[in-house]
């Protein structure tokens, strides 16, 4: 590693990310001043417009993720993974066009999605979404930290505790301070700029490093990831479709601009652009791995997209990358920050009755720092970041039949519910595969990989996502006929 060359000064870097960093905290801090109230730190004032919702909804769905993601997942699991990627981001703002204006008109005065759930189908269902929601965006946020920490790392070679650090505290000191408030108007500055970074890089690569490349040389080089015979892109496109899709449900962030908007026609209209935005950036990043793969067959998955990218080692290029990195960052880190602390401050009353004159807003926020400084120690040991966001995204798909199944039934039995979500959960994780993908808690540890099909232990993370989301309908609707009779 000591020979390593790296594409842009360690020093110089640190000095783009904390300049970028500071620029979005104090914009977000003096925007905020203003509106200094807990209504504005929840939901921002309930009046937000068509632009800054929309470039709010969609600078928070693309975190950096998107430059990790879809090209990694694209190396191995072909085209079907990057349609399935593109549709699962996208598909929940055509969701929430219909679950956001329901939820709207029964809960006006809402903040939070756990909220409608104590009201909706009482305390222990309400506790159990709870903590997954909130392990969730745990594991969310320590994902977007690590996935912008490799990528300084692999530009710079800088630690990657240094530059989780600098990310972190910055958004922490504008985000506690504002709110949700301080967010938005924040996400929209970091829209325009990623829009426009991420068109200047696309515009680079097509114009000069891929001026060789041609469908011809990805079909004869990686014809497998392009095949319709391919198995891999049907179970990963299925995979990444309800992991994403399903994750994104459950994304406090999301609901609490759907309790932003000014009214149900500026959410209709910004829930469909966000939609239109989101499938084309994401699908590109995923055809970029494919491309990368390609071109070197071994290429870093997760840096499949720098790799064809920094490939004549432009500085300028690097320092574009850099700040596209740490924007999707911040405008992902401060709108999970934000999520986590309305759910403590709007929530943790109906845990803690007896505490009802506590101040949860200082109590979120100690919340909030504690969470950060645990996701900083993992950030720093550099796990894969699309393994991060799979185990997140697997808590969810337990969950999300059962819950929005719910929202259109007028009776609901509560401890019905409760063991759909433990069962899927119970059979996702013991499929769930290791961080090499090579066995699972059932399959290579428990029982011995004889005894299982190629199909199912070839395919352990497909297999893995479809019981915890199917099981859960089985054991509601075998519940439902029975009740029925």
């Amino acid at each position: 590693m000591e020979n390593q060359t790296y594409y842009l000064n360690q020093n110089l870097t640190l000095l783009l990310i904390f300049i970028v960093s500071l620029v979005f905290a104090l914009i977000g801090i003096l925007y905020s001043k203003k509106y200094r109230n807990l209504s504005n730190y929840l939901t921002a004032g309930r009046n937000i417009g068509s632009l800054s919702l929309t470039t709010s909804l969609v600078a928070s769905a693309l975190g950096a993720w998107i430059l990790f993601g879809p090209a990694s997942a694209a190396t191995w699991g072909g085209i079907g993974s990057v349609i399935g990627y593109a549709l699962g981001t996208a598909f929940p703002m055509i969701a929430f066009i219909f679950l956001g204006t329901k939820i709207r008109k029964v809960f006006p005065k809402g903040n939070t999605l756990t909220e409608f759930i104590y009201q909706k189908f009482g305390k222990k269902l309400f506790k159990l979404i709870l903590i997954l929601t909130v392990f969730y965006m745990f594991i969310f946020l320590c994902a977007e930290v690590t996935a912008v920490s490799m990528l300084i790392n692999y530009i710079s070679g800088t630690p990657l505790w240094l530059t989780a650090t600098l990310i972190v505290i910055t958004t922490l000191i504008y985000t506690l301070y504002g709110g949700l408030r301080a967010s938005i108007f924040t996400d929209n500055i970091q829209f325009f700029i990623v829009l426009i970074l991420l068109f200047i890089l696309v515009y680079y690569l097509f114009s000069i490093n891929l001026n060789h490349i041609s469908f011809e040389l990805v079909k004869n080089n990686s014809a497998g990831l392009l095949s319709s015979k391919y198995i891999p892109n049907y179970t990963a496109g299925l995979t990444f479709f309800i992991a994403v899709a399903a994750t994104n449900l459950f994304h406090q962030g999301n609901w609490q601009r759907v309790f932003a908007a000014k009214n149900d026609e500026v959410l209709k209209k910004s829930l469909m652009l966000s939609f239109v935005i989101i499938i084309p950036i994401v699908f590109f990043m995923g055809i970029s791995g494919i491309i990368a793969i390609s071109i070197d067959a071994k290429v870093n998955p997760d840096l499949a997209f720098f790799s064809i990218l920094l490939k004549d080692r432009a500085e300028f290029l690097s320092i574009a990358i850099v700040i596209l990195a740490v924007s999707l960052t911040v405008s992902t880190v401060d709108t999970l920050v934000n999520a986590i602390s309305s759910i403590v401050v709007v929530d943790g009353k109906k845990i803690y009755r007896r505490s009802l004159k506590s101040n949860f807003l200082s109590l979120s926020k100690f919340f909030i720092i504690i969470l950060s400084i645990i996701s900083l120690i993992i950030a720093s040991k550099g796990y894969s970041i699309l393994y991060l966001f799979l185990l997140a995204d697997l808590l969810c798909c337990a969950a999300v039949f059962t819950v929005f199944y719910g929202f259109y039934q007028k009776s609901f039995s509560e401890k019905n519910s409760i063991v759909s979500i433990l069962s899927g959960l119970f059979l996702g994780l013991l499929l769930f595969p290791s961080p090499d993908f090579s066995k699972s808690l059932l399959v290579g540890t428990m029982l011995p990989f004889d005894l299982f099909p190629q199909m199912v232990s070839g395919f352990l993370l497909f297999w893995s996502f479809l019981l915890a989301t199917v099981c859960p309908v089985i054991v509601i609707m075998t519940y439902d006929s029975f009740k029925g009779r």
